[in-house]
């Protein structure tokens, strides 16, 4: 990720800390929209906001742990205090990805919704975030156009199918 970063310009541990930050936060939106996908509508929306939240910040630890015993593994040293801090930080996007989405859950189950509609309405909300990421890298890689649209779709398409698969295939079994 660094070589493909500092093409950009960026020095190489600002990019590869920004990537980071980025993609902790398209793994959020994306463990959120599956989570919304599978479990919205058969859990209360209290349990299912604390299911989601809890989900990522288990998840988090989880690849964060992974990721230090696999640096200490390769370089044979043990991460600092500070070093630790900073990766968790860089990696809190991915349990706040969730937020945007959730809010939009609550908003409309307190609006009227049933369970089913909200949650389709905060899985809508991650999509929405994750074809916006698709966007974003598309453009800082410079693409217009036809390629531009391919890339950004590429997100939306993820995120339409976990739709389809929640509110067609999903529903009609159940």
């Amino acid at each position: 990720m660094a070589d493909i970063a500092t093409e950009g310009g960026l020095p190489a541990r600002t990019a590869r800390r920004a990537g980071r930050r980025r993609a902790s936060g398209i793994y959020g939106a994306i463990v959120t929209a599956a989570i919304l996908d599978t479990a919205g509508g058969r859990l209360p929306t209290d349990a299912l906001v604390v299911a989601v939240v809890a989900t990522l910040v288990v998840y988090w630890l989880a690849e964060e742990y992974a990721a230090f015993l696999g640096e200490q593994a390769e370089g044979g040293v043990v991460a600092t205090w500070s070093y630790i801090r900073q990766a968790l930080a860089d990696s809190w996007p991915m349990v706040s990805a969730s937020y945007l989405p959730l809010l939009a859950l609550l908003v409309a189950r307190i609006a009227g919704a049933s369970a089913f509609s909200a949650a389709n309405v905060g899985l809508v909300t991650a999509v929405v975030i994750l074809t916006y990421h698709a966007w974003v890298a598309g453009r800082a890689a410079q693409l217009r156009g036809r390629r531009l649209l391919f890339s950004t779709s590429i997100g939306a398409a993820l995120g339409l199918a976990m739709i389809l698969l929640k509110d067609i295939v999903l529903a009609r079994l159940h």
